[in-house]
C-alpha cells in the first residue's frame, strides 16, 4: 500500500510512520516541518520504505511541488492518508492571543484540509482518509480550561470530515475521523508537564495504523471518538 502522512515527523504521526513501514509492502511517505526529525525517522526504517519531504502545509508552502511531482513522476496512486499534524497552546481564552489562536485554526484545520484537496487527484478509488482530531473536538465531550482554540480547531476539521465524505465518495475515496483523548506526546508534555496520558504514541498508532487499513470498510464521514480517560 502507498500511505501518505502529513505532520509524521513527531509524536503520533512518527509513531504511525514507523509502524506501518513495518510492512515490505507498504510505501510510507511522510511529511513535516522538522528536518532533522524527518532524517531521523527515515533512518529508523528496518527495511528502507520511509520516504520523507519537508515543507509546512499552513505556508501553502511552494516545496509541496517536489512532492506532486514525485508522485506524478513515480506513478504513485495513494491509497491511505493519514493527517496527523497538530499544534496546542494551553491559554484561557480570556488571555489567549489572537496570533496563536490564527496559528492553531492554520495548523489544526486549514493544513490538512488543503492537504486534502491538493491530494484528491493521487487518491485511488477505494481509498482511505483519516483525519486525527481529538476528543476535545468531539460534540457533547467534557472541555477543560486552556483548550478552547485547540478544541474549536479540531471541532473545525471533524465537520469538515463530515462535509467532504458526500463529495469524496462520488470519486471512490472515504474519509473519517478519530478523536483521540490524551496521549503521551511531545505536544502533550509541553501543554501539561507532569500529565501523565494513559496511552502512548505507540499504542494509539497500533490503532490508527489498522484503521486506516480496514475502517473505511465500516465508515465513512464519521467521528469517531478513541478514549480512555476524560481528557
Amino acid at each position: 500500500m502507498n500511505i501518505l502522512i502529513n505532520g509524521g515527523s513527531k509524536g503520533i504521526g512518527r509513531a504511525t510512520a514507523i509502524k506501518m513501514s513495518s510492512s515490505a509492502e507498504n510505501l510510507v511517505i511522510v511529511t513535516g516541518r522538522d528536518e532533522i526529525a524527518l532524517r531521523s525517522l527515515s533512518a529508523a526504517s528496518e527495511i528502507n520504505n520511509i520516504l520523507c519531504f519537508e515543507f509546512d502545509t499552513t505556508l501553502h508552502d511552494k516545496r509541496l511541488t517536489r512532492l506532486k511531482k514525485h508522485l506524478k513522476d513515480e506513478n504513485v496512486r495513494l491509497d491511505i492518508i493519514i493527517n496527523t499534524v497538530g499544534y496546542l497552546k494551553n491559554a484561557l481564552f480570556v488571555d489567549s492571543d489572537i496570533k496563536s489562536a490564527r496559528e492553531m485554526m492554520e495548523v489544526n484545520f486549514f493544513g490538512p484540509i488543503g492537504f486534502i484537496r491538493e491530494m484528491v487527484p493521487f487518491l485511488s478509488k477505494g481509498s482511505h482518509i483519516v483525519n486525527i482530531g481529538s476528543m476535545g473536538g468531539f460534540q457533547g465531550s467534557v472541555k477543560f480550561p486552556g483548550l478552547s482554540w485547540y478544541s474549536s480547531s479540531k471541532a473545525a476539521l471533524a465537520s469538515m470530515t463530515e462535509s467532504l465524505a458526500p463529495e469524496l465518495s462520488e470519486l471512490g475515496i472515504s474519509i473519517n475521523c478519530i478523536c483521540p483523548g490524551a496521549v503521551q506526546t511531545e505536544m502533550l508534555e509541553e501543554a501539561f508537564p507532569g500529565y501523565k496520558a494513559p496511552l502512548t504514541a505507540g499504542d494509539m498508532a497500533e490503532f490508527i495504523s489498522d484503521f486506516a487499513v480496514n475502517g473505511h470498510r465500516f465508515f465513512n464521514g464519521k467521528i469517531l471518538p478513541v478514549s480512555l480517560s476524560t481528557p
